[in-house]
């Protein structure tokens, strides 16, 4: 590593930690760098050249660039993976009973916890998924639940209320006719497909709409992008949002907004362990928010995604993100070849310990001669 990449090393870390701009006395004095002062000041200029630095306004010291902070991912952080985070996911997969969807959603509270930053999973988006089936389940004289499952997994039900003059069997009539005409349909164009057949699947409930629109309304969720958020609020105890309250709301707007998240994540770039790092976005409120994400091998290729601000910790982040997503792979592997006893045993472990890369050095931020 050579001295300029150390100094840059040095500054995202400590800006990191403190959220302060950092400057060559800080260097000088928490890191006891065995150069003068002056010599770090020159290598701090020629990195802000460069476009790895940033200078504030409100100090001499300075900050990573967008710039920097890639850099800094792809070349200069180290991959180790603290042994408490194991230990945590070790408690989730140790319970065999689990259901995919409970073991992903306590994974992300996990990996929310221990990172203080957000995280959300995705699903396939609506434009590569297609309809499986719909079916009907009757509760009752007067009450039935219908269920519509897409080829990547992903379920939505509907409860409605039978009218008392109408048969479960119309009704049933009804799903069947969905099923004929809307199997394989891309998830996206149901609704439109969907209202194009009202006259005809209108006349199995004898002039009432009521069946109609319960399903419809559910087709029109089901059509939604898939997203799951957890520890939100762990991104409003951050100094970039905690004291700025129109920042603060732009955040949340972004974060309610599955497309912006979802295009913010397709521009994401890759590391050489498969996890994109997505510093900064043009998205309204969200100039400030890096995203993190790595796909899980499960239908429908769902990406679990950690969000926070650009000050990160990407040597933690990166690494723990990559480490849960091996770890439940090969837990989801293991299961799926029918071995129950050993399924969570040890799973965590199998999982290849994140090797420590060896900056290259064509890679490197080069000298000023």
């Amino acid at each position: 590593m050579t001295r300029r990449d150390e100094i840059l090393k040095l500054i995202v870390e400590h800006f990191v930690k403190t959220a302060e701009p950092v400057g060559s006395k800080t260097l000088l004095d928490v890191y006891h760098l065995s150069v003068s002062s002056a010599t770090i000041r020159n290598e701090m200029n020629a990195l802000e050249n460069d476009g790895y630095l940033e200078k504030t306004h409100t100090s001499s010291g300075r900050v990573p660039s967008k710039k920097g902070y890639e850099y800094y991912v792809t070349t200069l952080r180290d991959s180790s993976v603290d042994s408490s985070v194991k230990y945590a996911l070790q408690g989730v997969l140790d319970k065999k009973t689990k259901s995919v969807e409970e073991v992903i959603k306590e994974s992300c509270e996990i990996l929310s916890h221990m990172t203080n930053l957000a995280s959300v999973v995705l699903g396939p988006s609506v434009k590569e998924e297609r309809l499986a089936k719909v079916s009907l389940i009757p509760l009752g004289k007067n009450s039935a639940t219908a269920v519509f499952v897409t080829d990547q997994g992903y379920v939505e039900n509907k409860t409605f209320i039978i009218d008392e003059k109408m048969k479960i069997e119309d009704v049933e009539k009804m799903v069947t006719t969905l099923n004929d005409r809307l199997v394989g349909t891309a998830i996206s164009d149901i609704v439109p497909k969907m209202e194009a057949m009202r006259p005809a699947l209108t006349d199995y409930v004898v002039g009432e709409k009521v069946i109609y629109q319960a399903l419809l309304e559910a087709f029109v969720k089901f059509t939604g992008e898939r997203i799951q958020l957890y520890g939100k609020d762990a991104l409003f105890s951050q100094p970039e949002y905690a004291g700025d309250v129109n920042k603060l709301k732009k955040l949340i707007a972004f974060l309610d907004s599955p497309t912006a998240v979802r295009e913010a994540l397709d521009s994401s770039k890759k590391t050489d362990s498969g996890v994109a790092v997505h510093i900064g976005t043009d998205k309204e409120g969200a100039n400030d928010l890096s995203i993190v994400s790595t796909g899980l091998n499960l239908p429908g290729e769902p990406r679990l995604t950690l969000l926070g601000p650009t000050r990160m910790d990407y040597e933690k982040v990166v690494s723990t993100l990559n480490y849960f997503a091996k770890a439940l792979d090969n837990y989801f592997a293991t299961c799926a070849k029918g071995d129950n006893e050993t399924c969570s045993k040890k799973t965590v472990e199998k999982t290849p310990k994140a090797k420590a890369k060896t900056p290259r050095t064509k890679n490197k931020v080069e000298e000023k001669k």
